[in-house]
């Protein structure tokens, strides 16, 4: 860890409870935009891939019915 982040660690940590939440809440609040781009992304692009499988027969689909059935079944084990 840095001086500077350590210092600024020691700082944070002499802060009354409320404002550590407020301090923390803000920071995982920037993380999260950042995940949420980056997993959206990634999710669009799986689907991508998925529908061209698809689309080129190189996997076969399922009842939709079939598939939430099977769903359930593994749930319940």
């Amino acid at each position: 860890m840095s001086t500077h982040l350590e210092q600024l660690t020691a700082d944070a940590m002499k802060l009354p409870l409320r404002d550590r939440v407020q301090l923390a809440q803000r920071l995982v609040s920037t993380l999260d935009d950042e995940v949420e781009t980056n997993v959206e992304a990634l999710w669009f692009a799986e689907a991508e891939r998925r529908l061209e499988e698809l689309r080129s027969g190189k996997v076969q689909g399922i009842p939709a019915k079939d598939a939430f059935r099977d769903a359930r079944e593994t749930l319940k084990r």
